[in-house]
């Protein structure tokens, strides 16, 4: 059959807009980093030894490391962010899937959107204004910290402080009682857990080991069990 010049024209035409999908690369390296140039996109970045790192604006289906961190600046779109031995920053209204890591703490800039969880075993997990995560935040040797943020799971720890200030927690707070596996710290201070000014804790507030519990006066938790909570009306609760 014989082509027509429109139909070659509209053929290369959706050849042309197809581009920026058919262009998306993968980036495998053993040793170095990666850098995700901003306004491009890209398929899976991954490394062994070496962090990652996604510019503004820049668009990765996922970015995996074992040995590094990964940055990501402000508002970047990374599927999933995975890391053993490093720790996750994410810049202001950034989206991104899910994060997790091993070894390190993860960082959520203003307005940042985790559309699933966030996950780590060593290291903290902090969340600063507006950032919207879609489910649990999971820890076991390390803070939570959120404050003006809105988190639609559970928050879970074993050995570290949670602290929220205006925050809202569609989910409750699972504090789980130490094993003796490798995962766990050895720390013997009892975690202290601040449900600050404003804050919101829709579910159940669960203690499987001894904690300080504080709730300030304005804030609303759902049923506690495992702890007494106290009362307080200062912008910090007192400390011994």
């Amino acid at each position: 059959m014989r082509t027509t010049p429109l139909a070659t024209l509209i053929t290369l035409s959706l050849a042309l807009a197809a581009g920026p999908v058919l262009a998306q690369q993968n980036v495998d390296k053993v040793f170095g980093g990666i850098t995700a140039q901003s306004g491009q996109e890209y398929g899976l970045l991954e490394s062994v030894n070496g962090g990652i790192t996604v510019r503004e604006g820049a668009v990765v289906r996922a970015a995996e490391t074992v040995n590094g961190g990964i940055s990501i600046a402000d508002r970047a779109r990374v599927g999933s962010a995975e890391t053993v031995n490093g720790g996750i920053n994410v810049g202001e209204e950034a989206t991104v899937g899910s994060l997790e890591t091993v070894n390190g703490g993860i960082s959520l800039g203003e307005g940042a959107i985790v559309e699933r969880g966030v996950s780590t075993v060593n290291g903290g997990i902090r969340g600063r204004q507006g950032v919207q995560v879609g489910g649990n935040v999971e820890t076991v040797n390390g803070g939570l910290k959120f404050e003006g943020a809105a988190i639609a799971g559970d928050l879970n720890t074993t050995n570290g402080d949670i602290t929220l200030d205006d925050t809202r927690v569609q989910g409750g707070i699972l504090v789980e009682k130490p094993s003796m596996g490798w995962f766990n710290s050895g720390k013997n201070r009892d975690p202290r857990i601040v449900i600050g000014p404003g804050s919101v804790v829709e579910g159940s507030l669960v203690f499987e080991r001894e904690v300080e519990l504080f709730v300030h006066t304005t804030a609303r938790i759902g049923p506690v069990t495992g702890a007494t909570a106290q009362a307080y009306t200062n912008k910090l609760p007192p400390r011994d």
